[in-house]
């Protein structure tokens, strides 16, 4: 069974840096995604990585401000959020799934983390 753990999330001002981590256990995971949810709205794809890091995606919103990475010596993958913006608060989750084919489909992803808040502040 994998288990994700989310960190890193917080209260930030517009404009500023957070990083977000996601520790996997239980085996080593070929796909991770990134969604948030704010409130009242429907969760949404953020950003996804393959399983050596060598292909990316992103959500146009994000593009430009937001870098995924992975480290697979230890199991997390990495979502580095520059740039914030009021629009960007919301809950963040990281998902896995045993595909080597990255999706932005969240009924692709077999794993999900317990998410971590982002409140960006105006």
């Amino acid at each position: 069974q994998v288990q994700l753990v989310e960190s890193g999330g917080g209260l930030v001002q517009a404009g500023g840096s957070l990083r977000l981590s996601c520790a996997a256990s239980g085996r080593t995971i070929s796909t991770y995604g990134w969604f948030r949810q704010a409130s009242g709205k429907e969760r949404e794809f953020v950003a996804a990585i393959n399983w050596n890091g060598g292909s990316t995606n992103y959500a146009d919103s994000v593009k430009g401000r937001f870098t995924i990475s992975r480290d697979n010596a230890k199991n997390t993958v990495y979502l580095q959020m520059n740039s914030l913006k009021p629009e960007d608060t919301a809950v963040y989750n990281c998902a896995a799934r045993d595909e080597f084919v990255i999706s932005r489909s969240y009924y692709a992803y077999d794993y999900w983390g317990q998410g971590t808040q982002v409140t960006v502040s105006s």
